[in-house]
């Protein structure tokens, strides 16, 4: 079954910040954006997300467009109150938000005009513009461990993880030093675990998330498009002055350039919260990257075996894009799309992303400006049909 609304402007794929705040941005320009999502409520994805999370970017530079975070949220968000926000949002615009919704493939439609849309139930949405902000998070990455499914112990993926309550007076080896893994390391000693030790495969630049009430962020924003040779310099320079040398510990400092290594590899540094004091207190003891699973034990990539009870997988997400646009050409090599925000591919003029940018200058921050990018582009590609129409009848 297909059906067309001629009201609707926009189909927007994902009901997250990126979702929410285009569909605002839309209707902003007298356009109405439509947000399909797969989940049972707003923000379903934030939901999931372990309970001690908080923004490591301040409220002041969190909102999305149009709507300034309360300030009764405090300066670092929490996981609930982020998922508030989203609902006050959507509530404040009045945005058509339509969840239980999953969209399973985009292609062309019919006429060549538009996008058509395959629902999970086999039905089809049609209309002239798509966005897809299904998030940059999206898909969790299971590494292909050799050993795996016989390891003896129990085995947790970031995604599921709540908090380190079940594991108080366990052994637990966390794999993965970015922001989730050293975030869990630090939440697993809070809660009682008998020991952590944090598997490092890359290591990772540590910042402090502020001083005093200058965020990091606020530095993120000024360097974001100077040479990265440039900005590597003065970070290892900042790093140095405000990050304690933790190579007596384990971890030392990184040989890669900070900017250097978020253009390329899409690693943000670490915000510490908590992370820096738990290893220099011996809380959370660094080890080696985990090369494969024996029996009940681990083995890491310099030969070491341990025996955790539990073994925590923060190995990262990938943004699982391929059942969804894969067949249209518009993935690069790592499966992002080829262009973002106010651009479109060629050969699929009127398909937009939003919230498949992580810039050292803040995600969130990026999802609103990309918002309102994409809203002034699908508004000129309207006025430009509509003329091209009256020229072809005549007017």
């Amino acid at each position: 079954m297909s059906h067309r609304s001629p009201v609707v402007d926009a189909y927007i794929i994902g009901a997250g910040p990126a979702g929410l705040a285009t569909a605002a941005a839309l209707k902003k320009r007298g356009l109405h954006g439509v947000v399909l999502d797969k989940g049972d409520a707003i923000g379903s994805s934030w939901r999931q997300h372990y309970d001690r999370l908080h923004l490591h970017t301040p409220r002041e530079l969190s909102g999305l467009p149009g709507m300034a975070i309360p300030k009764r949220m405090g300066r670092w968000v929490s996981r609930d109150d982020v998922v508030r926000y989203l609902e006050l949002y959507a509530a404040h615009f009045d945005l058509d938000v339509r969840l239980r919704t999953a969209v399973e493939r985009v292609d062309r439609s019919d006429d060549g005009l538009g996008w058509a849309l395959t629902l999970r139930d086999g039905s089809q949405l049609t209309a002239p513009y798509v966005v897809v902000a299904t998030g940059f998070n999206h898909t969790p990455v299971e590494p292909d461990l050799p050993g795996l499914q016989g390891f003896s112990g129990e085995v947790v993926l970031s995604r599921t993880y709540r908090n380190g309550s079940p594991y108080a007076g366990k052994d637990v080896l966390v794999v993965g030093s970015g922001n989730t893994g050293t975030e869990l390391a630090v939440d697993l000693v809070e809660h009682g675990a008998a020991r952590v030790r944090l598997s490092v495969r890359t290591i990772p630049h540590i910042l402090r998330r502020s001083a005093g009430p200058y965020a990091a962020q606020y530095t993120g924003i000024t360097v974001r498009h100077l040479p990265a040779a440039l900005v590597d310099r003065a970070a290892a320079l900042v790093e140095r002055a405000t990050t304690p040398d933790l190579t007596a510990y384990g971890l030392p400092r990184p040989d890669t350039g900070l900017l250097t290594r978020v253009e390329r590899d899409n690693a943000i540094p670490v915000q510490d919260v908590g992370i820096i004091d738990a290893i220099r207190s011996g809380r959370v003891e660094p080890v080696a990257g985990l090369a494969s699973f024996d029996g009940d034990s681990v083995v890491l990539s310099d030969g070491s075996r341990l025996e955790p009870d539990v073994v925590v997988l923060a190995t990262g997400f990938s943004q699982g894009l391929e059942p969804l646009i894969g067949h249209l050409g518009l993935l690069d090599a790592k499966g992002h799309p080829v262009e973002r925000g106010g651009a479109t591919a060629r050969g699929a003029r009127g398909l937009w992303f939003n919230g498949f940018t992580n810039p050292i200058s803040g995600m969130l921050r990026e999802i609103a400006i990309d918002a309102k990018k994409i809203a002034l582009a699908m508004a000129l590609a309207k006025d430009r049909r509509l003329k091209e129409l009256m020229a072809a009848h005549g007017a």
